[in-house]
Order: C-alpha cells, then structure tokens, then sequence
C-alpha cells in the first residue's frame, strides 16, 4: 500500500490509540456490561470530589521521608515516600493483569470524550531464566465509532511498531504504526510505551520530585475514599500557584486497599475566571482489576484466534 492511501485510510482515527494508566469484562464485553461502567464510572468523579472537600480538616498524619537525609523537608516527601513503596511492590509481586481502563483526556485545550478498552498488560521482568518484555493489548469498548478497534505493542518486537486494526470497514487491513508517530500519537496524551500502572506511578514519582524544586504545596492522605465499588487510599496535591513548570492545579491518586497498586489517577487545571468547576485536564481509572492472571506471549500475539486481526 503506498503511503498515500495509508493516510487516507487513517484519517478518520480521530482520536487514535491513548494509554498512560484498569478485572477484564474479556473481548466479547456486551454493551449493557459497558454501560453499566460507563454510568458508575461518572458517579465515581463526584463521589471523589465530595469525599475529598469532605476530609480537608480530617487527614492522617503522615511522616516525611526526605529523598536525602539532608534534604530540606517538604510537604511532598510522605506522597514520594509511599509511591516508592507501592512501586516497590509492583515490580516485586505484580507480573501482569487484566482490566477495564477508562480514560479521559484533554487534548490541545479540549476534553474527549472518555474512552473504554479492555486491557491486558505484561510488565518487563526476568522470570524462570526468560526476560519477559512488557507487553500491552487494547480493545476498544466505546465510544461506538472506535469500539471493536485492537492495538498490541510487545517491546522489542515488530521494530518496535504498534500492530492495530481499526473497527468497521478499516477493520480489514492490519496496519503498523511508530508509537510516537504522528498518526499514534494523535487525540492522546502519550504514547502506548508509557501504558500500565508501573509506568504510572514511576512517572508520578518523577513529577513530583520535579514540583518538589518549585516551592510548597499542599498534600493530603485521604482513607476510605472510593473508587467504584473499591476502597483506596487518596493522595491529593494541590498547587496554589500557577507556574509554567508545574503540569496541575490539583492532582489525585487512588490506591487499591487490598491490591496496593493506584487504580485512578485524575488531574485538573487551575479555572479561569468564572468557572465553577475545577477543568479536568486527565483521568485514568482501572476497573474490575485482575492481578497475575498468567498472561502468555499469544495474550499479545495478533494472530490469536480470540481477536479479530485480519
């Protein structure tokens, strides 16, 4: 196919493949399974907002732990030092795990709509003697113009290229693209190699080690905050001032009680004069987590016989 037709063909992904940070419904999820997410999925944003005015004078002490002994203490150092533990956790128990990921995000000023897939995610780890790459699988649930499209992306493998099919009459024609190529990177925030809920938490960690160079901010422990039907632990950091160097006004992370890995990330601006409501900049939610399911090389391979590659 000539690069031309390519393009043609591809056009019409207006809001192609988005990733960063979801028990699976599986790939046959039927469309009440979906909307039944969909509307808990947006009970959820209000619960949390409630639940985090609700607790502004009731949060847990926390102890600081500073990144150096000789550090200066500062407000983030309790939030670094528990996102340093659970990442610890993940690398040392968590091999991979299926979900629902729900993901929202604004691009170049606008909110998308929020997009559901079922995911399956292999993080990078030597196992029985083996290096297992991380690997990641996407199905899209809804919106209905992109539901039915896969995307797998196995590191090191496939030069390093997404293989995706769109839904509908694209769905005919398996196509390899750059994972931050234009045509992959457009309506998304960051490419497919950043996906997964150990990536997240590392480049949480890095975020906040760069806010913690740009002054005070305020950070709070939230427990029993939910998450759907799932009880967390919400961090919540908030900068006053709006800097060019800093990416929120207001950021929070949910970790799961019981599995001790974040399921929600959610993330807002600060409002321009007049508005009500905090503008939300992106969302990340993990639904219906399943953890060290077994996942194997033909969970990513586009071949199976349980996904739809042509």
């Amino acid at each position: 196919m000539d690069d031309r037709k390519f393009r043609l063909m591809v056009r019409s992904w207006a809001t192609v493949w988005s990733w960063a940070l979801i028990g699976s419904m599986g790939a046959s999820a039927n469309p009440s399974e979906a909307q039944e997410l969909a509307v808990t999925a947006q009970n959820l944003v209000t619960l949390h907002a409630s639940t985090a005015n609700h607790n502004d004078e009731t949060a847990p002490e926390k102890v600081a732990a500073n990144p150096s002994p000789n550090a200066t203490p500062h407000p983030l150092d309790p939030a670094l030092l528990f996102a340093q533990e659970k990442l610890e956790h993940l690398r040392k128990n968590v091999h991979d795990y299926e979900a629902v990921m729900i993901k929202q995000e604004r691009i170049d000023g606008t909110l998308l709509p929020a997009e559901y897939m079922n995911v399956k995610i292999r993080n990078r780890r030597e196992r029985s003697g083996r290096q297992q790459p991380f690997s990641v699988y996407m199905r899209f649930l809804r919106p209905n113009a992109i539901k039915g499209r896969e995307v797998i992306y196995v590191e090191n493998h496939n030069d390093g290229n997404i293989v995706a099919h769109e839904a509908g009459v694209l769905g005919m024609i398996r196509v390899n693209l750059a994972p931050r190529g234009t045509l992959a990177m457009r309506g998304n925030r960051y490419p497919i190699t950043d996906a997964g809920i150990e990536n997240l938490v590392e480049k949480l960690i890095e975020r906040g080690n760069r806010d913690r160079a740009q002054g005070l901010c305020d950070v709070q422990f939230f427990e029993n905050a939910k998450v759907m039907d799932r009880t967390c632990t919400m961090i919540q950091v908030k900068h006053e001032e709006e800097k060019p160097s800093l990416d929120f006004h207001i950021g929070r992370i949910y970790i799961d009680d019981e599995h001790q890995v974040p399921i929600r990330y959610e993330a807002y601006l600060w409002p321009e004069n007049g508005e009500t409501e905090l503008p939300l900049l992106e969302s990340y939610t993990y639904a219906k987590l399943k953890l060290n399911v077994g996942l194997t090389d033909s969970d990513f391979d586009p071949n199976n016989a349980n996904y739809e590659f042509p």
